[in-house]
């Protein structure tokens, strides 16, 4: 039961949600993200991710008991909390989207995740059962089954509407894996096409960087079993009319906004969305230390197929891609933008991105992390991008920033440092 504290709690949230959500300036934001992701960019645009931050919103700072209550509150305390400290480009919506609840088994054989705690109470790290290991193991593999849970989701969106419907509307669309903890699939707002993540927590590390030696023929019918699972799970959704556009949106892997002019504008009243209305993500971070020739030959065939039946696709995440892209750019049609982290190399990328494609950048988290941040290493990180992507359509996403040390500010410091670096 919600009591009345609580209430006025989440409409507070909402009100300022909506304060933000109403301020010219986010027509003006969403302009010029789109102009990047239509490849026509004004200048780049700038983005912290908050959402891993542990401590971002601190724990006495919620009053909410009830979980999924809770949940929300820190949601919408987070979106607050940024638009109002932070300074950078962020596109705050005239709306709060949850996600309909799924019912999904796992794929025949048990996915459990083993987790550890940093000193602090961080849950940071963790492990899988890797519980294929042989050929045997690999016949016990079935597609996953798969229900929505109608009534649950409905139930949880009049929930929100009688609390805060009234200044911030509720929307209905896509999933999220962290209320369906079976470790097998991806983010609320991204339509995920990596495999290889599913791959590692089915065999482990190990065996995925050996086998390509070992057993390619077991890793190729992996491959092709998580590839007909996910392309079965993606129709699901389509068939089920689960779908949202995520043209209106940001995509909490990648960091970027989906803003573009290439796919039907978000309507939150049309039914039917099919998976060419929609942007996907995909990456391998897991296959990062094979060899591009490798990549291109266990891996690469199977995401690509994932990738085909959607309208744009987002490539990459933490890992390097120089040395991979021409395959990625030869395999992936539909490719608009590209992830470009610290591992890659930023010049390299800018060559061959141009203005064929999104420079998605992503600022190193190791430098802004921690009990110190690295100023003068951040400073140059900023220059390099700008003399590597100067003439590409570059975004900077800065994500995967998960401590803090308790200061904030330094968020905000960083920004304005970009931004003064931009008008220099």
């Amino acid at each position: 039961m919600i009591n009345e504290r609580e209430v006025q709690s989440l409409r507070r949230l909402a009100a300022r949600w909506m304060e933000h959500a109403n301020r010219p300036v986010m027509k003006d934001r969403r302009r010029q993200w789109q102009a990047i992701k239509d490849l026509a960019a004004e200048k780049p645009m700038i983005l912290v991710e908050t959402c891993m931050l542990s401590d971002y919103i601190g724990k006495d700072e919620l009053i909410s008991e009830d979980p999924y209550i809770r949940n929300i509150e820190k949601s919408l305390y987070e979106i607050v909390r940024h638009a109002d400290e932070i300074g950078d480009d962020i596109v705050v919506e005239p709306y709060f989207r949850i996600p309909w609840v799924l019912e999904l088994s796992d794929p025949g054989v048990p996915i459990t995740a083993h987790h550890a705690t940093t000193p602090g109470g961080s849950d940071l790290g963790y492990s899988y059962n890797f519980a294929i290991q042989s050929e045997e193991d690999y016949r016990k593999l079935h597609f996953r089954s798969r229900r929505v849970n109608r009534v649950e989701s409905l139930h949880k969106k009049e929930l929100l509407e009688n609390i805060f419907g009234d200044i911030l509307p509720v929307r209905l669309g896509g999933y999220d894996c962290f209320f369906q903890d079976t470790g097998y699939h991806p983010w609320l707002g991204n339509l995920y096409g990596g495999l290889t993540m599913e791959l590692f927590k089915l065999i482990g590390n190990d065996n995925l960087l050996t086998w390509v030696y070992d057993n390619p023929s077991l890793l190729h019918k992996l491959m092709a079993f998580i590839r007909d699972d996910r392309k079965d799970h993606l129709q699901f959704m389509e068939k089920e009319d689960l779908l949202y556009q995520n043209t209106d949106t940001w995509f909490p892997c990648p960091g970027s906004y989906g803003f573009v002019a290439d796919l039907p504008p978000a309507d939150p009243g049309r039914g039917n969305v099919r998976l060419s209305d929609c942007w996907c993500w995909t990456d391998s971070q897991e296959s990062a230390p094979i060899s591009p020739t490798m990549f291109n030959e266990f891996f690469l065939p199977y995401m690509s197929e994932v990738t085909k039946p959607f309208g744009l696709t987002y490539y990459g995440c933490c890992e390097a891609i120089h040395d991979r892209f021409p395959y990625v750019e030869k395999a992936i049609h539909n490719l608009r933008a590209v992830s470009v982290s610290g591992w890659s190399n930023f010049f390299a990328m800018g060559e061959m991105l141009g203005k064929k494609y999104v420079y998605s950048r992503k600022p190193t988290p190791t430098y802004i992390s921690g009990a110190h941040p690295y100023w003068d290493l951040l400073k140059k990180d900023v220059t390099d991008t700008l003399a590597a992507a100067r003439n590409c359509n570059l975004e900077f996403c800065f994500r995967d920033i998960y401590t803090i040390n308790g200061d904030r500010p330094r968020l905000a410091r960083w920004v304005e440092m970009t931004r003064a670096i931009l008008d220099s």
